[in-house]
């Protein structure tokens, strides 16, 4: 993969990630916690206008494209819960606990490259990412630990979710599950085992999921093109 589309494909994940994040607003369990995913949210999208603006024009890339010139991977796109529609804390926190080691393994390669604005961006998205990936391995804790309810829900997100990790994790994995493997094991959650390895999201392949989530993201820019606000 070419610089430039590793960089397209960081923030089309850090995009679609935002806008999933976005669904919880007013609807989280607790105030703290609603403040907390609009704030991971943020992140993400920040992360993503500066690794988009890299490549082209941000605004034109991100409600511009239909889904197949998208190249986030898979995880991304997928719904906060069992299925559309659905809002599950634990679900999104399983979700949140993969996506955010792979960000932070990403970003903190990409701090390293020897491009200076790349480099740049890739050290303020490892900042964040770190908060990000403590504030789910927190939740998996307590929800891992909690309830028996909450034991099995979690666990049955972890287990949805976790083939969704392989394209995820291209060239990271090792690294990735050494982070995540560990906080699994301490919240008495069971690894699951390796089989399906869904992929196709970074050439442009994707789930209806993401027609429906850019659907909603693009329809006023694209009623008014060019509008001035």
């Amino acid at each position: 993969m070419s610089e430039r589309m590793e960089l397209l494909a960081l923030g089309d994940d850090a995009l679609i990630a935002a806008q999933r994040l976005a669904e919880w607003v007013s609807r989280a369990p607790t105030l703290e916690e609603d403040v907390a995913l609009a704030n991971i949210a943020l992140d993400q999208l920040g992360a993503a206008r500066m690794l988009l603006a890299t490549v082209g024009d941000e605004d034109e890339l991100a409600y511009r494209r239909d889904d197949h010139q998208f190249r986030n991977c898979l995880l991304a796109e997928l719904p906060l819960g069992p299925s559309r529609g659905d809002l599950d804390f634990g679900w999104t926190m399983s979700w949140l606990l993969m996506l955010s080691a792979a960000q932070l393994l990403r970003y903190t390669d990409l701090a390293a490259v020897a491009d200076e604005h790349a480099a740049g961006i890739g050290a303020k998205a490892v900042k964040e990412s770190t908060y990000h990936l403590d504030h789910a391995t927190m939740w998996m804790h307590r929800l891992g630990g909690g309830t028996e309810q909450s034991h099995r829900r979690v666990q049955e997100a972890v287990d949805a979710l976790w083939p969704y990790g392989h394209e995820l994790t291209e060239g990271v994995r090792d690294r990735w599950l050494a982070i995540v493997e560990p906080v699994l094991a301490e919240a008495g959650l069971t690894r699951p085992a390796d089989r399906w390895r869904p992929d196709g999201g970074r050439v442009g392949r994707h789930t209806e999921h993401l027609s429906y989530l850019l659907a909603e993201m693009q329809s006023l820019h694209r009623a008014h093109p060019g509008a001035q606000w």
